[in-house]
């Protein structure tokens, strides 16, 4: 309650040193709008430069992950033939066993 109360006090102080100080106010108004605009133009310009950074990193790294994607499909081949190279030998094997 007392900090309702304090917010109440300081904006009717607020508002009446806007109408008594009206011309100062003003002045305030026009030389502190330029200088938020260059502020907020500066910080636009960093989080679109850091975003177009994140989006090539995101590019590189999906690019790399195509190509580990690449050669774990080749490993997974080579892998496939050789499992059946072994089960062929073990084929043979068997049936050279059950001839003799």
């Amino acid at each position: 309650m007392q900090v309702m109360i304090g917010g109440i006090i300081a904006a009717v102080v607020g508002l009446l040193g806007i109408v008594i100080w009206w011309s100062q106010f003003v002045t305030l108004l026009a030389g502190g709008i330029p200088v938020a605009l260059l502020i907020g133009g500066a910080l636009a310009i960093y989080v679109g430069y850091d975003e177009i950074r994140d989006q090539m990193r995101e590019k590189k790294e999906a690019s790399a992950g195509n190509d580990e994607l690449e050669k774990a499909k080749q490993e997974l081949e080579k892998a496939k033939a050789e499992a059946e190279r072994y089960k062929e030998e073990l084929e043979k094997t068997k049936t050279d066993t059950e001839t003799t």
